[in-house]
């Protein structure tokens, strides 16, 4: 098995192996000319994001700077909106729903290293897989970590590191991120605006 099918495995995988490597360098090579681009080079920027992530819905859009380790193991569904300073670590699988916005300065860390010394500065590592549901809305600055489900339809509030899964349908906020409350019907507030 090769490093790489041993990181999509999510098992330990050797992170400074060169097949690993080259992984990196080419996201680095899109990223830096996707955060080079113009504003008005919509076409582009389309493509160059598309040849990056694993998968990409339609009318998503991503403002730069954004940064990913791969971008291959990031996965993002329709009409979803990532605002600036993205990073994404995703040696572990990222999956993103439908229109999810996704605030400024928002980390996603797939990430785990071995708690040992000696075992950590061998190079190894494993990705724990982060899945976001449709309907999210993640503030600015939140922390995810790896192994993190967040439910359809839940508010993350600005600022939260996430280490747990968060149940649909909640205001979850704080370090570490708890539910508040559940969001309800008594939240509208567009009761003026044509549909």
């Amino acid at each position: 098995m090769t490093q790489r099918e041993r990181r999509q495995a999510g098992l330990y995988f050797c992170a400074i192996d060169a097949e690993i490597h080259e992984e990196r360098l080419r996201a680095q090579d899109l990223i830096q000319r996707y955060n080079a681009l113009r504003p008005d080079k919509h076409e582009e920027a389309s493509e160059i994001i598309r040849s990056l992530l694993g998968t990409m819905g339609e009318r998503c859009h991503f403002v730069p700077p954004i940064f990913f380790d791969y971008g291959s193991n990031v996965h993002i569904g329709d009409f979803s909106f990532v605002n600036s300073n993205f990073t994404a670590l995703d040696a572990g699988r990222i999956d993103i729903g439908r229109h999810v916005f996704i605030g400024p300065n928002v980390s996603i860390y797939t990430p785990t290293h071995p708690l040992l010394a000696e075992e950590r500065n061998t190079g190894y590592e494993q990705g724990k897989p982060v899945k976001i549901g449709d309907n999210v809305w993640i503030g600015g600055s939140v922390t995810i970590l790896g192994g993190v489900t967040i439910g359809e339809g839940a508010v993350i509030g600005a600022g939260s590191v996430v280490t747990r899964d968060i149940p649909a349908g909640v205001i979850a906020v704080g370090n570490p991120c708890r539910p508040l409350r559940e969001i309800t019907d008594a939240d509208r507030v567009l009761h003026d605006i044509e549909a």
